[in-house]
């Protein structure tokens, strides 16, 4: 990569945090796809870029084997830089406009029922009170049930979630205030078991002495918290417990649940795209095939000619 190139790459990535608030994973994931294409432009100047480059770049990802949304993704970051190259008069045109993204289709979030979180709850606060549990052991399983109760009373994501501060186990509120991405901060609500579950985990903390830091869930490394890692594979073995899949349970399925269970309960689209902190409902839409039974349910216990059909 030219001087020239990584010079612009970190242009655009600065640009990203300081006028966008990206953060630090959002950048790094961009900082990859963005070297992968100029790896493949091999020293050829940006400005002299074409649409039949990004074209062969494309059919390179394909030949790599690489998904279609992997692939569109790693699109869309260059079709910003491109546009930032563009607007700063660093080209004299965007090779990027005329380009189609890989086709995709839009695929389902995996949702778990609500008698499998209950099960997955009831396992992770079974697992606090087993007897012979070293303080290790109870203080592990201790934080399992905070992450769960928190996560599916939330809806977090995972990053928001290992990152929330110490104050979110004192607090008096049935509420958290928690800054999402793009630094907007938005309202969650928090109901009593994951109030109890914070109460008693940091309790537990305390007790072990490891409670002098910022982070509600702290751990040694760079971060100072739990990381997304440790928590995935933690929960999957708890599901194991549980008796559920590995391979469909994962923090992020918890996410969907909880914005499919609420929608199935009746609640508004809007609500769930605030409580989920998206900024676009049409993200929220993916969950709307869960209405599809509740749907037709209404109509034909409420539509006036329901009986004659």
């Amino acid at each position: 990569m030219s001087r020239i190139a990584q010079a612009r790459r970190n242009g655009f990535l600065d640009m990203l945090a300081a006028e966008r608030g990206a953060a630090r994973n959002t950048l790094d994931a961009y900082q990859r796809d963005i070297d992968d294409y100029l790896e493949f432009l091999g020293g050829r100047a940006l400005e002299a870029a074409t649409a039949d480059d990004i074209r062969g770049w494309l059919a390179d990802l394909s030949a790599r084997g690489l998904k279609a949304s992997s692939a569109a993704r790693r699109l869309s970051a260059v079709r910003q830089f491109h546009r930032f190259l563009y607007t700063e008069g660093f080209a004299p045109s965007d090779p990027t406009a005329a380009i189609q993204g890989p086709r995709l289709g839009r695929p389902l979030p995996k949702v778990i029922s609500v008698a499998d979180v209950e099960r997955l709850i009831a396992t992770a606060r079974e697992a606090c009170i087993r007897e012979g549990l070293t303080p290790a052991a109870r203080l592990r399983a201790l934080r399992m049930r905070c992450l769960i109760e928190m996560l599916y009373a939330t809806g977090l994501r995972v990053s928001e979630l290992i990152a929330l501060p110490l104050s979110a186990a004192t607090t008096r509120e049935r509420f958290l205030v928690v800054r999402g991405k793009g630094n907007k901060d938005r309202l969650v609500p928090l109901n009593e078991p994951a109030r109890e579950a914070a109460r008693l985990w940091l309790a537990a903390l305390r007790e072990s002495g490891g409670a002098e830091t910022r982070w509600l869930f702290p751990a040694e490394g760079e971060s100072g918290h739990l990381t997304r890692q440790a928590f995935g594979r933690d929960l999957k073995a708890l599901g194991g417990a549980a008796g559920l899949s590995g391979d469909a349970l994962s923090p992020h399925v918890l996410r969907h649940a909880f914005a499919s269970h609420l929608l199935q309960n009746g609640a508004d689209l809007r609500v769930v795209q605030e409580l989920l902190g998206h900024s676009d409902i049409a993200t929220t839409q993916i969950y709307t095939h869960v209405l599809d039974d509740r749907l037709k349910s209404l109509v034909r216990d409420l539509h006036p000619l329901a009986d004659e059909a």
